[in-house]
């Protein structure tokens, strides 16, 4: 891809330099240096980590004008902290609130979580049918659970996210009320209004506070991105066609994503 390119599907895709040096790993610094045509022959190896993230258009969604904001600097769900009240928050402002209220925290921050769609709850669903069945016919400490499900990720008073599937091994970090730790595995399940925290803003905090594996279900389009954090930070692409191996099991316990789509196949239309 040239530079021309890059500078054509950066404007098509509505990133900022800010953003593409999230997804790509390139530094700020030399994106801004490309972009503003300061720098007119890159390194070959920052030409392939930006093409290879403009080259992903086909797993985003069509962006709605509230998308779009999630790529603002300030978080979408906290542009006037005033007028929100969502940003400075700690467990103490997320017990207190309202029992039912769909709210993640994130660095202090209070995302709103949309109602699922039947579409998203079936798949999870299924997916944690899959990890119970393998849990209780092989035994072990491994527990499963679906959101929602508190999980203090970083064991502090700050986070606090609600994953769509989890499996946590390690039983200390379970009690009555919530996880307190990373899980083993984590699966997210997209829709439209989520796909920027799951993709990017949340893939980072479960790579950091220790999660080992971390599925991405885009059911728009039929593909699973699967994140094996112990061993890359690049994710391996699968199909609704596709079984997909639990790396935290060896790969004894895989998941046919074509059976379940063939659950949820007559909901597409609708």
């Amino acid at each position: 891809m040239t530079i021309a390119e890059m500078i054509q599907r950066k404007k098509e895709m509505g990133y900022s330099n800010k953003q593409l040096a999230e997804l790509s790993g390139v530094p700020l610094g030399t994106i801004q240096k490309i972009f503003s045509g300061s720098t007119e022959t890159p390194r070959y190896q920052t030409v392939q980590a930006l093409s290879k993230v403009l080259e992903k258009k086909k797993y985003s969604y069509e962006r709605s004008e509230a998308v779009n904001e999630m790529f603002m600097e300030t978080s979408s769900y906290a542009s006037s902290s005033s007028a929100t009240d969502t940003i400075g928050k700690t467990m103490e402002d997320y017990l207190a609130l309202p029992e039912g209220t769909r709210i993640e925290m994130i660095d202090g921050v209070f995302y709103d979580m949309a109602a699922p769609t039947v579409v998203h709850q079936r798949i999870g669903a299924m997916i944690f049918n899959v990890f119970e069945n393998h849990i209780n016919k092989n035994g072990g400490k491994c527990i499963a659970a679906v959101a929602p499900t508190d999980v203090q990720l970083d064991c502090d008073d700050k986070t606090m996210v609600q994953p769509d599937v989890l499996v946590v091994c390690d039983r200390d970090k379970i009690i009555k009320a919530r996880v307190v730790g990373a899980p083993d595995l984590i699966v997210e399940v997209l829709s439209p209004s989520n796909w920027f925290m799951d993709i990017i803003k949340k893939k980072d905090k479960y790579k950091n506070a220790g999660v080992r594996e971390y599925w991405i279900v885009l059911p728009e389009h039929k593909k699973v991105l699967v994140y094996h954090f112990e061993s890359s930070s690049d994710y391996t692409e699968y199909s609704f066609e596709d079984r997909i191996p639990v790396a935290i099991w060896n790969n004894k316990c895989e998941v046919d994503f074509k059976f379940i789509y063939s659950k949820v196949e007559f909901l597409y239309d609708r």
